[in-house]
């Protein structure tokens, strides 16, 4: 290779994604290309720089010495190339970021109608994905989604930028015709005894929260029944079968079932989650600022009053985040 002709980061973004991935195949799909296309730039840039970064004798694929050196420097400066474009984009007069935007499940049915529509005059285009927030949190780490609001702090990850939306504290739901209050812990060891418990999806953050939490405290109960989503689970206790622990905004995710069980406040309930909105530090630096403040509107001025009609006092268990202040 001439010391002279500058390498080809699209050869280097393509090698990255074959390191990462592990094969050829998995390159090809994430980039976009032919599996043969990936291989013959993979053997162009190893002939470019006169070594070998792949051993194609093994499987799954294994990364030489020159190959893992690649990969490291490769992916930092993918990294630094996908900063540089938000940095000029934001910095250009006028122009509106093109965003790709990740809501966990409970949000997007709640509240994600309102905040896109808020957010549609800011960004030139908007891409949403919902699912689970372990999920959403991969896909930002990944540089798949550029925005998330997620119940997953990403406390682990070095270069994001976290503002806190809100908290909620948890509640039971039971049949409506369970007229028995609900109020200690003691009141929950005695219902997990008559009835059985409606459970969460125990691979969702929700689902892992209160299962923690239900062992603590002794309350020990087959696994019988769970489900995926907040409207299942309500509806499930709703008909009867069951009772479970839920959030405020599941609850209200849940609204057409609302009519039809019974809300209890547990006393010394220790068990909350927060959400989020998380993004990459450096980029969009200006946009992350607008959209906290849009988000915590929405939470103030249509989740909060929609979750005050269903009654119980259920608002007085949400604690919105400060003005302002992320890190």
């Amino acid at each position: 290779m001439s010391s002279n002709k500058p390498i080809d980061m699209h050869a280097v973004q393509v090698f990255v994604a074959v390191a990462e991935e592990g094969s050829m195949s998995g390159a090809a799909a994430r980039m976009g290309i032919s599996q043969s296309g990936v291989s013959q730039i993979v053997r162009q840039l190893e002939d470019e720089l006169g070594v070998v970064l792949v051993n194609r004798t093994t499987r799954p694929l294994a990364l030489t010495p020159f190959g893992i050196a690649l990969k490291n420097r490769g992916a930092r400066l993918n990294e630094e190339i996908a900063n540089l474009k938000a940095q000029v984009v934001e910095a250009g007069q006028g122009i509106k970021p093109d965003l790709r935007m990740g809501l966990v499940d409970s949000f997007a049915a709640t509240c994600g109608s309102v905040f896109t529509k808020r957010l549609l005059g800011k960004v030139s285009q908007l891409s949403i994905r919902t699912g689970l927030s372990p999920q959403q949190g991969e896909a930002l780490l990944r540089r798949d989604l550029d925005l998330i609001v997620t119940s997953d702090p990403l406390m682990d990850a070095n270069d994001v930028v976290r503002y806190r939306l809100f908290s909620e504290r948890y509640l039971v739901i039971t049949p409506k015709e369970m007229r028995k209050a609900v109020r200690t812990i003691d009141d929950i060891r005695a219902l997990a005894n008559m009835l059985p418990i409606v459970r969460f999806n125990r691979n969702s953050q929700v689902g892992m929260q209160i299962e923690r939490y239900l062992r603590r405290i002794e309350v020990r109960v087959p696994n019988r029944l769970e489900l995926d989503n907040a409207d299942a689970l309500t509806s499930m206790v709703a008909e009867g079968i069951g009772w479970a622990v839920t959030s405020p905004m599941c609850l209200l995710q849940a609204a057409p079932y609302a009519g039809h069980i019974a809300t209890h406040v547990v006393e010394n309930l220790g068990l909350e989650r927060s959400l989020y909105l998380v993004a990459r530090r450096d980029e969009y630096s200006a946009f992350f600022d607008d959209a906290c403040e849009t988000a915590r509107e929405v939470i103030e001025t249509s989740f909060l009053p929609r979750l005050r009609a269903l009654g119980g006092d259920i608002e007085h268990l949400i604690t919105v985040g400060e003005r302002n202040t992320h890190e």
